[in-house]
């Protein structure tokens, strides 16, 4: 492990900030964390990509639609569905599935 005076490469600062991603349990607590670690355009940033992800997974709406629809710029949503649709890291259409099973079981609870 690198000492504290030396950089700390981008895979271990990427494991390290998904390990603190992965310790709040409610939505109250990831604000607080995400709000602390994010300035507001970035967190203004990361909900339109995740907007537009959800958009693209659950609609037939025209990237220009999409851009019409929320204000999104057309190079940002073409960017998202290149993620979701061919890049191999799967992030996004892994989220995207759990989501949804989330909704769904909670739809069967309620009945």
């Amino acid at each position: 492990m690198a000492s504290p005076s030396e950089p700390l490469s981008r895979d271990l600062l990427l494991e390290q900030l998904s390990d603190a991603l992965l310790v709040p349990t409610d939505h109250a607590e990831m604000a607080a964390l995400l709000s602390d670690l994010c300035t507001p355009a970035e967190l203004h940033s990361l909900a339109e990509r995740w907007q537009v992800a959800r958009l693209l997974d659950t609609t037939d709406k025209s990237y220009r639609e999409i851009h019409d629809d929320t204000g999104v710029s057309t190079t940002t949503i073409v960017r998202v569905a290149r993620f979701l649709k061919h890049e191999p890291h799967l992030g996004y259409r892994r989220t995207l599935d759990a989501v949804k099973s989330r909704q769904n079981k909670g739809a069967r609870d309620v009945r």
